[in-house]
């Protein structure tokens, strides 16, 4: 018992260790590209990741307000997981409908950095753990800065520098809030949806996050996020 207590006790301090250095550090890579390119590699068609990490200043402030809008509008005060999304996916589930994701940024940030894909109980008590380190250890901005670095925006299009560069011909701090919320509204399936050949669904998504980016009150909702926020960025 002794030797396990020891072994569990070393995994939680690299674990901490690890996610305290990611407050500071860029990641190389994360657990959901390299089991991308292990994928590909394994059919026999291995793909180039495209991931251009960019730090907090060089990222227009719609991107940050974009991604919030469309996926976690409670982002600013939540402490990791959003219970009230959480009810509502599961009460829709038992309702007979297809069970939704209610997902928060920092679970989203947590998956996408140390976890694989597929569900099971074990995975989804890594996410909770590793949410609850990520906000314990991060700040507000830190979560969102990794977020819109990381998450796939396109078949091994990773981060928000990647994909403007790639649909828009220009870097991500110059973004429109438009093509802000078209990069936000492929999130869901960024493998078969596209921001530069967006979809009728993709049109309507993009208008509806635009909305709800108004509705936050635009900009100045990211001061919630980081008190220190200039509007003039």
């Amino acid at each position: 018992m002794k030797r396990v207590a020891r072994i569990v006790a070393a995994v939680i301090a690299i674990s901490v260790l690890l996610v305290a250095a990611l407050r500071i550090v860029a990641p190389l890579t994360t657990a959901v590209m390299l089991e991308a390119w292990i994928a590909a590699a394994y059919a026999g068609h291995p793909k180039p990741i495209d991931y251009r990490w960019v730090p907090w200043n060089a990222i227009s402030p719609n991107a940050a307000l974009a991604v919030i809008a469309a996926e976690d509008q409670k982002f600013p005060s939540h402490r990791g997981f959003d219970f009230d999304a959480i009810d509502s996916a599961l009460t829709a589930h038992d309702h007979g409908r297809r069970l939704r994701g209610a997902s928060t940024i920092s679970q989203q940030v947590a998956k996408n950095l140390f976890l694989w894909s597929g569900r099971s109980w074990l995975r989804k008590g890594l996410e909770a753990y590793f949410t609850v380190l990520i906000e314990a250890l991060w700040p507000k901005r830190r979560i969102l800065e990794v977020y819109l670095n990381v998450a796939e925006l396109g078949p091994g299009i990773y981060g928000v520098e990647a994909a403007s560069r790639r649909y828009f011909d220009k870097p991500a701090a110059r973004l429109t809030l438009g093509e802000a919320a078209r990069l936000a509204a492929v999130l869901p399936r960024p493998r078969s949806m596209h921001a530069d050949r967006p979809s009728s669904y993709v049109q309507a998504r993009s208008a509806h996050i635009e909305a709800a980016a108004a509705q936050l009150g635009g900009r100045a909702y990211l001061k919630r996020v980081d008190p220190r926020w200039s509007e003039l960025r």
